[in-house]
């Protein structure tokens, strides 16, 4: 029988390579009015403020008569 052979690896050796990294360019955003931006919230947070000024003083009424 005959005995097996071992193959050889070759290693290579790894140079570096340099990349060439794009350089990117900064884009300053417009100046952003939040008051124009949110008004939507503002009028959702006084909803929800007298909806809770309700709701509490309902529960103070209850309170006092049961």
């Amino acid at each position: 029988m005959a005995k097996a052979q071992r193959n050889r690896r070759v290693r290579r050796k790894k140079t570096a390579l340099k990349r060439q990294v794009p350089t990117s360019t900064v884009v300053q955003a417009e100046p952003i009015s939040f008051a124009e931006e949110y008004q939507y919230v503002i009028a959702d947070l006084k909803r929800i403020f007298v909806l809770a000024a309700g709701m509490l003083a309902l529960l103070v009424v209850l309170a006092l008569v049961f």
